[in-house]
């Protein structure tokens, strides 16, 4: 490292995980692409006026917002205008039968101001709020509303007609206004055009010795030009002397700010890092580097106007803000960190950039410090841990850039995580990732409120103008996500690029089962489909969740290697209800033992694989941080089954066990393991072609990494193995010692999935193994965008081992179904399209 001028806080994260803490429950999984239907409106007055800056016009959408930790009123909602400034509140009495409803997640509410003059008054303004809920429980929505007193005008009213209401029909089908469907395609056509006309920009030779690709040259021009561009944001246009957005008719006589950012989605392994580092080094070099690059400022010193607006904008209050005018924050998961140095020794000139590296328990708190380099890298967990904190160097600094590396991490708005990115201030702001939407169009929303791309970082303004016209399949929805994404968004894949990698070749290895396996597997499917079944005829099977994934997870380790599923543990497919668990506490413990080997199942409340994991006497799995906050609220309940839930009624999960080194201890696989001894097959084979060939080999259960390395090294093979559990520093050893051109004869790497998911660079790699199906593509074609990216010389080809006539071949089956999802990127999105594994799954996958 003594190249580059690197700082480190501290000693390497020990077992940092990737996955964020979270701070409150998020309804998101479940409830967010759930179909809502409005049940009518109600008439409210925004008050309280004259205490707030904002302004509203006459026919405008506003947005409504919870606001549980107002002083004055728990059931306060407030109203934000277009540009995220708040208006005022919905009076209290309407506020407090309302916010039971939605904090409970039975109903969504939107607003617009009616068209009279009343918008003039200075002490409160006549709002339609309009009530959405799932279909099943429109009624409950009925009478909780009518027995408060309130009246809820629905479309059997004959007043329904002539209200805003069908203002909100109009916009959301796109008949309403001359705003018209063929009018954003033409934008959209526009910017597909400009895209194809990018200019190539050369990097800074000062700073960046390597030479750029075609793509990567066209992508510097495009974000340069995105963080110089004066142009009006999507939506808005000039009338009258006025700024107006045509989508909610806010107007103003102020311009709207441009965006200085966006999503950089190009395919993974085109070079994004090197794209971006190109960018950063225009900070200094580049023909509109400036002299103020090298001033530092004290804190509270005011140097120019500050940029970024936002719900965040200055909670704080007291807290002063030092503005950079050179140092640009990267965040991205712990184990992309030795990527990033790795591609600055790679491609930087030695001295040029000074980067910090801000994490650990000793890292700076002096944000003058900070100052003082042109990169701080640092980590989600890092940032959503100082959230809290009034006095953290990284909250007190505006930056000039801030890039989300991985972006996808935050596709949980809720998490902790995400809200500490996006309260950062900073005048230029990028998201990063190959995979922008993983489970649904909602993934987006989330990155909005990191760009503060407003309206559309504003949440209910989000349902109203994208979420809910892409639900009921409205072309509305769908044209304005394509304005946005053609106007804020660059993505090339590695089929439209330049770079001429070499092919990939994707099959599949179909391994029948040996009779002892396929009696086992047998009989213990026969037993999980009556159970599954009862759970479906009783209507409790979602309730159930947890014990139906363990049964599904088995079946699945079975197809691997029957010493997955030890006979103790075969028990639990006996089960026919939830108390023959909630009785034995003991068996809840067992229960989280079989999830605890696999990485395919997440935290409900902040949607990642669960730290520290606490199992409910409902059982219901989530992170002990995750669920231990949920408890404080003043009526606790599980998040999942909304039952009463308390601190006794949490177990502990038991302590994983301890990974093994390579070089210690061996764990043995069955000896009929039919997939061991097929993979060793194709390993031969391929050895056979080519000696020196490396292959990694990826897993999802831990414990299988570890079977396999016994028969891999009795056949002669150099193993190392990857997973989640190995420290930064090891994790980097480990993709270190496995690219070494010195490193000859065959190597097989054993991967954890998830922990080669991000941000690894395993281009030594020709051949990979899929030991098993993951749920989500996009999982899979992440990892194996670490071995086909920029880099790679040889053909790579990829197998699927899948187990015949079993559970796997149908997981296969829910796949396509995903990606047929993400191809169509914007189409419907209805609550049986989310990525858990719903009912209508859950039937599929035990062939009911």
């Amino acid at each position: 490292m003594s190249r580059l001028l690197l700082h480190f806080s501290s000693s390497p994260m020990a077992n940092e995980d990737d996955s964020p803490s979270s701070a409150e429950p998020s309804q998101q999984s479940q409830d967010e692409n759930s179909e809502r239907y409005m049940v009518g409106f109600i008439i409210a007055n925004i008050v309280g006026l004259k205490y707030y800056s904002g302004r509203i016009n006459g026919r405008e959408l506003v947005g409504l917002v919870r606001e549980p930790s107002n002083l004055y009123d728990e059931n306060a909602i407030r109203v934000l205008n277009t540009r995220s400034l708040q208006v005022g509140h919905i009076e209290r009495a309407v506020a407090a039968v309302l916010s039971p409803l939605i904090d409970s997640g039975k109903i969504l509410v939107e607003g617009i101001v009616p068209n009279t003059r009343s918008t003039a008054n200075r002490f409160r303004i006549p709002c339609q709020v309009h009530v959405f809920a799932k279909l099943e429980e429109t009624a409950d929505v009925k009478s909780a509303i009518s027995r408060a007193g309130l009246v809820l005008i629905s479309d059997s009213d004959t007043s329904f007609g002539l209200s805003e209401a069908v203002v909100v029909k109009e916009r959301m089908g796109g008949g309403g206004e001359k705003k018209s469907v063929d009018k954003i395609f033409k934008l959209v056509d526009e910017n597909v055009k400009q895209k194809e006309k990018m200019v190539e920009v050369e990097a800074p030779r000062e700073v960046i010795k390597s030479e750029l690709f075609a793509h990567q040259k066209e992508g510097l021009g495009w974000l340069l030009n995105r963080e110089k561009d004066g142009e009006l944001p999507p939506f808005w246009e000039e009338k009258d002397g006025d700024f107006v957005n045509v989508l909610t008719n806010y107007r103003t006589d102020k311009r709207p700010e441009a965006l200085r950012g966006g999503v950089f989605a190009d395919d993974m392994g085109l070079g994004k890092t090197l794209t971006l580092l190109s960018l950063i080094a225009f900070d200094r070099y580049g023909d509109d580097a400036s002299t103020s690059t090298e001033e530092t400022f004290d804190v509270g010193e005011k140097k120019g106007r500050k940029r970024g607006r936002g719900k965040s904008s200055e909670s704080g209050g007291a807290r002063k803000k030092v503005k950079s005018q050179k140092t640009t924050l990267i965040v991205c998961p712990p184990s992309v960190f030795s990527a990033w140095i790795t591609q600055l020794e790679e491609h930087t000139v030695a001295g040029c950039l000074k980067v910090y590296m801000y994490h650990g328990g000793e890292r700076t708190d002096d944000v003058n410090e900070l100052m003082k380099y042109d990169i701080v890298l640092t980590t989600y967990s890092t940032l959503a841990l100082e959230e809290p904190w009034e006095d953290s160097p990284v909250k007190k600094m505006e930056w000039l850039r801030i890039v989300l590396d991985e972006a996808h991490t935050i596709k949980n708005a809720n998490a902790q995580q995400s809200k500490a990115v996006c309260n950062l201030k900073a005048s230029r702001r990028w998201a990063v990732t190959g995979t922008p939407i993983q489970n649904g169009s909602f993934d987006l929303y989330s990155l909005m409120a990191f760009l503060r791309f407003e309206p559309f970082s504003i949440k209910s303004y989000w349902q109203s103008l994208i979420q809910r016209p892409l639900g009921q399949g409205n072309k509305s929805g769908l044209s304005r996500l394509q304005v946005l994404m053609a106007t804020i968004s660059l993505r090339r894949t590695k089929e439209k690029s330049s770079i001429g990698l070499p092919p990939k070749t994707v099959g599949t290895c179909y391994v029948d089962l040996s009779p002892e396996e396929r009696q086992l597997y047998d009989h213990m499917e026969g037993e999980a489909k009556g159970v599954v079944q009862n759970l479906i005829n009783n209507g409790s099977l979602m309730r159930n969740y947890s014990t139906v994934l363990s049964i599904i997870l088995r079946l699945r380790q079975l197809c691997d290697d029957i010493s997955l599923c030890p006979p103790e543990l075969r028990s639990l497919t006996t089960l026919t209800s939830i108390e023959d668990v909630t009785d034995q506490p003991e068996l809840l413990q067992k229960l989280v033992a079989i999830l605890q080997d696999g990485e395919d199942f997440d935290c409900p409340i902040c949607i990642s694989p669960p730290r520290d994991i606490i199992i409910t006497r409902c059982a219901h799995i989530f992170c002990r941080s995750c669920i231990l906050q949920t408890l404080q609220r003043t009526k606790p309940s599980c998040p999942l089954c909304r039952g009463s839930l308390t601190q006794s009624d949490l177990f502990n999960a038991p302590p994983p066990p301890e990974a093994p080194d390579n070089d210690g201890g061996e764990t043995k696989p069955s000896t009929t393991s039919s997939k061991v001894t097929a993979l060793l097959s194709l390993l031969m084979a391929s050895k056979q072609e080519n000696p020196n060939t490396k292959s990694v080999v990826f897993s999802q259960f831990k414990k299988m990494l570890l079977l396999l390395e016994t028969p891999l090294k009795a056949a002669g093979f150099t193993v190392l193995r990857l997973d989640g559990a190995m420290t930064v520093k090891k994790r980097t050893r480990v993709i270190s010692d496995f690219g070494k051109p010195e490193l000859t004869g065959p190597v097989v790497l054993l991967a954890s999935l998830k922990a080669s998911g991000a941000g690894i660079n395993l281009t030594a790699a020709s051949r990979i193994y899929l030991f098993e199906p993951w749920w989500n593509p996009a999982v899979e074609e992440q990892a194996m965008d670490r071995i086909h990216r920029i880099g790679q010389k040889q053909e790579v080809k990829m197998i699927r081992m899948i187990a015949r006539n079993s559970i796997e071949e149908r997981v296969l089956e829910l796949q396509q179904k995903k990606k047929n999802l993400a191809n169509e990127a914007f189409k419907r999105r209805r609550g049986k399209d989310q990525r858990e594994v719903n009912i209508e799954d859950v039937v599929a996958l035990m062939s009911l």
